[in-house]
């Protein structure tokens, strides 16, 4: 009989263990509510200042947490630096010299481990919350982010080169990509209208403006030549729509008039699988938030670490 309740006793515990293993791999809005909670009111603050100083930091600050969760999921690694053992995400492709925001991100940083104390906020967790709270700054939705990511300690230059969309990519090369991470048509389309917000430089959209074809509007072009010369210019800047510091559906009205500036931004217009949205998110700017938020709340779930794996990083720019 003793034997017999031992038995029961370890199955009991096995069970235990993993309900408990299973609640610490979820993420929760009110996460860091007991262990810190200054800390969203912190990282708000930071954010506020940085976008009332520069409005277009906003776009840059959720183009960050884009870019971080594309690549080994909503891990941090994006903010890793180049080391002897890392090659940095900051140095491929579709980041090098274009992905921006890092000092804003180590300002939160050291704010709120100074309220919390203690380094118990993941730079996972506040690339997802400095992304919300940017979008919001700029008159868009708020949602509520769930928390309780861990950072990574590694980075995969060779993922964020074939992961992170491109701004050449036509349409079913955008679906492919966007399903390889667990997203549909729909979030292609409504997370794409992140381009509400910030600007372009000359060279992603280059070929498309001083190439004339069929689905760029004439007059367009000719505007943006101006500013983007077929020979240099490279890092000039475009806005991506007429509003690049609020956050509106100025973005998918381009869209119906051909006036996509990239490339992958009309081509979300040209297919039967995603115009019905982009005619949708124009007509109904209710419709964009309401999208908007759950895309992004799946977006932020892609494969974060969770419960043991990775770890909190006392500085987000390397392991500790």
């Amino acid at each position: 009989m003793a034997s017999i309740s031992f038995m029961y006793y370890l199955l009991a515990l096995a069970m235990f263990s993993d309900v408990t293993l299973a609640f610490s791999s979820r993420l929760s809005p009110s996460y860091y509510d007991d262990v810190c909670p200054e800390a969203l009111r912190t990282i708000k603050r930071v954010v506020e200042d940085a976008v009332n100083q520069e409005r277009r930091m906003g776009a840059s600050l959720l183009r960050l947490h884009f870019h971080d969760c594309f690549v080994q999921g909503c891990d941090g690694s994006i903010l890793l630096d180049e080391t002897s053992t890392i090659e940095s995400e900051k140095n491929a492709a579709p980041n090098n010299n274009s992905v921006r925001g890092f000092e804003v991100i180590d300002k939160i940083k050291s704010e709120v481990d100074k309220v919390c104390g203690r380094h118990v906020v993941s730079c996972a967790d506040i690339l997802a919350v400095a992304a919300r709270d940017s979008v919001v700054l700029l008159g868009g939705p708020t949602w509520k982010v769930r928390l309780g990511r861990r950072d990574s300690t590694t980075s995969n230059k060779t993922e964020a080169n074939t992961s992170i969309p491109s701004p050449f990519m036509d349409l079913p090369t955008l679906l492919n990509n966007f399903k390889n991470q667990g997203l549909n048509a729909k979030d292609l389309v409504v997370l794409s209208g992140a381009h509400t917000l910030g600007f372009s430089q000359c060279l992603l959209f280059k070929d498309r403006i001083h190439t004339q074809t069929d689905d760029i509007d004439a007059s367009f072009a000719s505007r943006r030549r101006m500013n983007c010369p077929r020979e240099g210019g490279d890092t000039n800047l475009a806005t991506l729509d007429q509003t690049p510091s609020h956050f509106d559906t100025q973005y998918f009205d381009n869209l119906l008039l051909k006036k996509g500036l990239l490339k992958s931004d009309q081509a979300l217009f040209s297919g039967d699988e995603t115009n019905d949205l982009v005619q949708n998110y124009s007509a109904n700017y209710g419709n964009f938030w309401k999208d908007f938020r759950g895309s992004m709340i799946k977006m932020g779930n892609i494969k974060p670490l969770t419960g043991e794996r990775g770890q909190i990083r006392s500085n987000c720019r390397k392991v500790n």
